[in-house]
């Protein structure tokens, strides 16, 4: 049964907009139909400008960007990170059982999706507003400012929807993954093929005019990729390829059919990506929040703050508002392999942190997506799977589980 938290949410079934599941099978190429089609909805509205500001949109996010599948000064200026909030503050509260919810239970899922849908709404109206007020759009007049809040937020809502006709099965895959995906891909290709600054046609070109040094070239200097990072990037998809592959298949039985034997798959990236996702979500907001308050407060510099000192202290240069200490500089990592260098403690902790949250999150989801050893266990015995050798009981399944889930969870 549900809580009396998420039962508050039951009347908002009836107002807010929803993606019926559907009742028929979606054969693979309306699948793809679909799949296509959102995609292609979500890249125009990563190239439809914010109507009402200039052109010199302040960039605060940089590389977060790609975690967010957004792009400066368009509709999709918020991307997923409304969503990924709202899911990220709810997986909390219900990992740690602050509120109560069954996620195997249809209708506490209902809810669980209903309550994800209000907060995700509430928190795009409330990064929009933090957006205009912290003077991204610079100094805006009334009218002016109601219709950005407008767009960012119809632009949040369509981005929910969108993800979640993926999710219910009329797409391939999840929709947030998806946008990130195509964010990635499109940051890869003008990174590598931008006449401008394009790791092979502008940066190239300096090279072989003897503007630029080989070191340079392959290093990256100021607005230009390196090589290093092309190849990097290389190397993790097919190290991600191979990785996804790796498993550990525990052999069953089924106890309705004498002989019938199957294996049951545990992937070593085992929760995916979503931990990841989470706590970029959560470094961002950090960083973000910290950053709207040190420039409410005046922008105090560097050092002469406490506050500052705690949460975030930030510099402004010629390049920009960049982290110079606190937590904020510690959950942004450096920019390239130079600033790895210049600052390998920063690197170091930036490392260690995020690997802890993702641990965190990895245990949480677990039992947040029902994913656990014993909820396992439970669908193979309601399926009516058994391990060989064991007597037909969900105790026996769950043990063996617990050695492989929760290790494979933190490694992945």
């Amino acid at each position: 049964m549900a809580g009396r938290f998420l039962s508050l949410f039951r009347p908002l079934a009836r107002v807010l907009p929803e993606i019926k599941v559907p009742e028929r099978k979606v054969g693979f190429n309306e699948k793809i139909f679909w799949t296509a089609l959102v995609l292609i909805v979500y890249l125009v509205m990563t190239e439809i400008p914010l109507y009402g500001i200039t052109s010199d949109v302040q960039e605060q996010f940089g590389a977060l960007r790609v975690i967010f599948a957004s792009n400066r000064g368009t509709l999709m200026e918020l991307g997923i990170g409304p969503i990924v909030t709202a899911g990220l503050i709810l997986q909390l509260l219900v990992g740690s059982a602050i509120i109560q919810a069954d996620m195997s239970d249809p209708q506490d899922r209902g809810l669980f999706t209903i309550a994800s849908k209000f907060f995700s709404i509430l928190l795009t109206g409330i990064q929009a507003s933090a957006y205009i007020i912290s003077g991204m759009y610079g100094s805006l007049p009334g009218p002016v400012t109601l219709i950005i809040f407008m767009q960012l937020l119809g632009a949040g809502v369509i981005v929910m929807l969108m993800d979640e006709l993926i999710q219910k099965g009329w797409g391939i895959g999840s929709g947030i993954s998806l946008f990130i995906m195509a964010g990635v891909a499109q940051n890869i290709l003008w990174q590598t093929f931008n006449p401008g600054t394009g790791l092979f046609v502008g940066s190239l070109d300096l090279l072989l005019r003897g503007t630029q040094t080989v070191a340079d070239w392959v290093l990256g200097v100021g607005a230009y990729p390196s090589l290093i990072g092309f190849i990097a990037t290389i190397v993790t998809f097919f190290v991600i390829i191979y990785l996804e592959g790796v498993r550990v298949e525990l052999p069953m039985t089924y106890a309705g059919y004498k002989g019938f034997r199957s294996r049951y798959p545990i992937k070593l990236l085992y929760v995916s990506n979503l931990p990841v996702i989470f706590a970029s979500a959560l470094f961002a907001n950090v960083y973000f929040f910290s950053q709207l308050l040190w420039s409410q407060m005046g922008a105090p510099a560097p050092g002469t703050n406490l506050l500052f000192q705690i949460v975030g202290d930030y510099n402004r240069t010629s390049n920009g508002v960049t982290p110079v200490g606190g937590l904020a500089y510690f959950v942004t990592p450096p920019n390239n392999i130079l600033g790895v260098v210049a600052e390998p403690v920063r690197a170091a902790v930036y490392l260690a942190i995020l690997v802890a949250f993702c641990a965190v999150f990895s245990l949480i989801w677990l039992e947040v997506g029902g994913l656990g050893p014993d909820k396992v266990a439970k669908q193979l015995m309601d399926s009516g799977m058994q391990i060989p050798g064991y007597r037909r009981s969900g105790r026996p399944i769950e043990a063996i589980l617990k050695r492989y889930i929760p290790v494979v969870t933190i490694l992945g």
